[in-house]
C-alpha cells in the first residue's frame, strides 16, 4: 500500500508556513470552480489564516484550470482519472498544518467552514468528517440519500467508527495524520478507505454537520450512483481491515 507522502519540490513553501491548505479534486467545473475558491478565500480572509487554495485538475476538457488560475488557485494536475487519485495527489502537494477537502461545484457552504477547521487547529480531533444536511429541495435525491445511509451503516458495523455519513465531499484532517494514513484507491471508495484507516490507526474522528446545497447549473452528474456504491460496498467487504 502506498503512504501519502509529502512534496517537497524546492520553491514550495514549507509545511511550517501555512496554517491550512484547501484542496480541491476538479473534473469539468468552469462554471462553479472560481465560486468555490472565491468563498473559500473569504473564510480564509474572514479567520485572517495563512492559506493556499489547491485545485487539483483531474484531466478537465473544459477551461476549469484557467478560471482557477485566474481566482488565485494553485493549480496541480493529476492526468489518470479517480476522485482519489485526484485527492491523494493534492494531499501531496499540499504544505498546510490542516488540510480541507471539499468538491468545487458550489454544493458545499465553503465560507462557514470553521466547525471543520477549529477542532483540527486546536487539536481536539485528527480527522474531521461532514454530515451532510440538506439546505435546499433538490440537493440530494432520495436514492442517493438511502444508499448513503446504508453504506454508512455498513461502515460503522465494520471499521467501529460512529461516523454517520461516510461519504460527504467535505472533511478535513491534520498534516501530521496524513503521514500516518496508507492510502492507496483510486475512485470514489476513496472516501470510505480515509475513514476505515484512521479507524485502523486509531485516529481521533470528528464530525460536524455541513450544508448540503443543490448545484446552481444544469449539469450532467459525474456519480454513478451502482457504480460508486459498489466500489464502496466492495471495499467495506473486502478491504480496508489489515493490520500492518
Amino acid at each position: 500500500m502506498e503512504t501519502v507522502k509529502r512534496d517537497k519540490r524546492s520553491g514550495e513553501s514549507s509545511q511550517t508556513d501555512l496554517e491550512l491548505s484547501i484542496v480541491m479534486p476538479c473534473l469539468d467545473e468552469e462554471k462553479t470552480v472560481g465560486h468555490s475558491i472565491d468563498e473559500a478565500k473569504k473564510f480564509i480572509e474572514k479567520n485572517d489564516i495563512k492559506a493556499e487554495i489547491i485545485v487539483v485538475d483531474n484531466a478537465c476538457t473544459d477551461n476549469s484550470k484557467t478560471v482557477a488560475i485566474e481566482h488565485g488557485a494553485k493549480v496541480i494536475t493529476e492526468e489518470r482519472p479517480g476522485y482519489g487519485r485526484a485527492i491523494r495527489k493534492g494531499l501531496k502537494c499540499a504544505q498546510g498544518k490542516v488540510i480541507i477537502i471539499c468538491d468545487c461545484d458550489m454544493t458545499y457552504d465553503l465560507y462557514h467552514l470553521e466547525d471543520i477547521y477549529e477542532p483540527l487547529r486546536y487539536k481536539e480531533h485528527d480527522m474531521m468528517i461532514g454530515i451532510r444536511r440538506p439546505s435546499q429541495r433538490g440537493a440530494a435525491s432520495l436514492s442517493h440519500r438511502f444508499g448513503a445511509a446504508f453504506l454508512s451503516l455498513l461502515g460503522r458495523i465494520r471499521y467501529h467508527v460512529d461516523v454517520k455519513d461516510f461519504h460527504c465531499g467535505l472533511r478535513g484532517l491534520t498534516y501530521e495524520s496524513i503521514k500516518r494514513l496508507r492510502l492507496r484507491t483510486k475512485g470514489m471508495e476513496f472516501a470510505t478507505e480515509m475513514i476505515a484507516e484512521a479507524s485502523r490507526r486509531n485516529l481521533r474522528i470528528g464530525q460536524a454537520e455541513v450544508d448540503l446545497r443543490r448545484c446552481q447549473y444544469k449539469r450532467q452528474s459525474k456519480l454513478r450512483a451502482v457504480r460508486d456504491g459498489l466500489r464502496h460496498l466492495v471495499y467495506i467487504l473486502f478491504f480496508g481491515m489489515n493490520t500492518v
